[in-house]
């Protein structure tokens, strides 16, 4: 495949998964942990829309773009600009999912099949806090997903395991037919980050949050 992207090099960390995301054309090393979800729950299928949160520096939007193809649509959000060149039907867009006004999103495009969310916080250092803020951001991701999600949709969305991990659970059962917390194999080892997959959006059920 041919990809003509400004790479992202800003990534210190020039591991084996880094150089191999960079032979293949992509932003981050990151897209291995989205390929695997992928491949091994079926979120991406041809024609499908899909929201990405937390899409810089874009490579999830680089795969997402060729999964779904040009009768797809990728609507991505984030703090930071993403500096690649992308498919026509795929929209970055600079904005804070926390202040997202996401049913201004699903009556602007539609709802969508997929809602992907990569969000981090800025870490601290201290463990505790930066876990919290992860599982907040988690959260966030699950109620836009609740707004912008067709019946039957699929979530996935990065959190790192604190104290609110039982609580999150919760929600995505009251949210989804299927429910599981997975490590990837791309993840560092010895690291607390997991993703939260759901499939089968319940749209209406309520929320025990």
């Amino acid at each position: 495949m041919s990809r003509r992207k400004k790479l992202d090099t800003r990534d210190a960390r020039h591991d084996a998964a880094f150089r191999r995301a960079r032979e293949g054309g992509f932003a981050a090393r990151a897209v291995f942990k989205l390929e695997e979800l992928d491949k091994r729950f079926r979120l991406l299928q041809p024609g499908r829309k899909v929201l990405d949160l937390g899409c810089w520096p874009g490579s999830w939007m680089q795969y997402t773009a060729e999964r779904v193809g040009p009768a797809g649509l990728v609507v991505g959000i984030d703090l930071r600009a993403v500096e690649l060149a992308l498919p026509t039907w795929v929209h970055p867009r600079v904005g804070d999912a926390e202040g997202l006004d996401a049913a201004a999103l699903r009556d602007e495009f539609g709802p969508f099949d997929t809602v992907l969310s990569d969000m981090a916080p800025h870490t601290t250092g201290d463990r505790n806090s930066d876990q919290y803020r992860s599982e907040e951001l988690c959260a966030r991701a699950l109620t836009i997903a609740q707004v912008v999600l067709r019946p039957g949709g699929h979530f996935a969305a990065k959190v790192f395991q604190g104290g609110g991990f039982a609580a999150l659970l919760v929600r995505m059962r009251a949210q989804f037919a299927e429910v599981k917390a997975v490590h990837t194999e791309a993840t560092r080892a010895g690291s607390r980050e997991q993703y939260l997959l759901g499939r089968g959006h319940k749209p209406g059920r309520s929320d025990p949050s």
